[in-house]
Parts: structure tokens; sequence; C-alpha cells
């Protein structure tokens, strides 16, 4: 992630838990051959699928509900605005705070703390 930061933002538990089976039978083939061929493989389609997604999703104009899904899914347990603006690199600081503003009221998440203290906890 140091050399390619992209993969920070990159959903790999999401995409992995959709494909649960295909995840642990590539587990099996690759424990049962000795080799992690079969396993890295998987890995790789996974990266490739996530790659895609991320790019199709950064070549379209988010609302701030599309912003907000985006974020949740990433399952970062707790952040501030400047983690969430880390994420939407074009964003101004006043619609990331509405933003985060709407997560709250739409139940995302909590807020606790104010002004650059605040930290948001995301609702499980």
């Amino acid at each position: 992630m140091q050399e390619y930061p992209v993969f920070e933002h990159l959903p790999f538990e999401s995409l992995i838990s959709q494909t649960q089976e295909k995840y642990y039978e590539a587990l099996s083939k690759s424990d049962k051959a000795g080799k992690s061929t079969v396993f890295i493989e998987y890995m790789l389609r996974v990266i490739e699928e996530s790659l895609g997604q991320l790019l199709n999703f950064n070549n379209r104009t988010l609302s701030a509900e599309d912003r907000l899904e985006y974020f949740v899914s990433l399952h970062k347990k707790e952040f501030t605005r400047k983690d969430y603006m880390s994420i939407f690199k074009d964003l101004s600081t006043a619609t990331a705070s509405r933003d985060l503003k709407k997560g709250v009221e739409l139940g995302l998440f909590k807020k606790t703390g104010e002004k650059r203290k605040t930290i948001y906890k995301l609702n499980k």
C-alpha cells in the first residue's frame, strides 16, 4: 500500500465476501496441490475486479448518497472529515461536511466531538 496507495481504497473484503465460496475453493485447491497458484490467481481476479469497479466509480458524477454508500462499503470503523476527503479528493471541505452531516442523519454513523476534533464512528 505504501508503493501503490490505490490499494488502500479497494474493498477487498466486500469482493471476497461476495465470492466466499470461490475463496474457500481456491484455498482448498491450493492446499491440496501444495502450491498457492490457484489462490494467487483467485486473488488477482479479485484485485482486477476491484480496480475495475474503482475506475468505473471514479468516472461518474456522484451524489452525496453515492459517496456515502461507497465510503460505508470501505468499512472504516472510525474516521474524520479528512479521512473522508482522502477518498473523495475533489470535494470541498463544505461539501464533505454536508455529506457527513447527511450520513449522521441517515444513521450510517455517529458523530462525536466538534470542529476539527470531530470523529465519526460507523454504525454496525
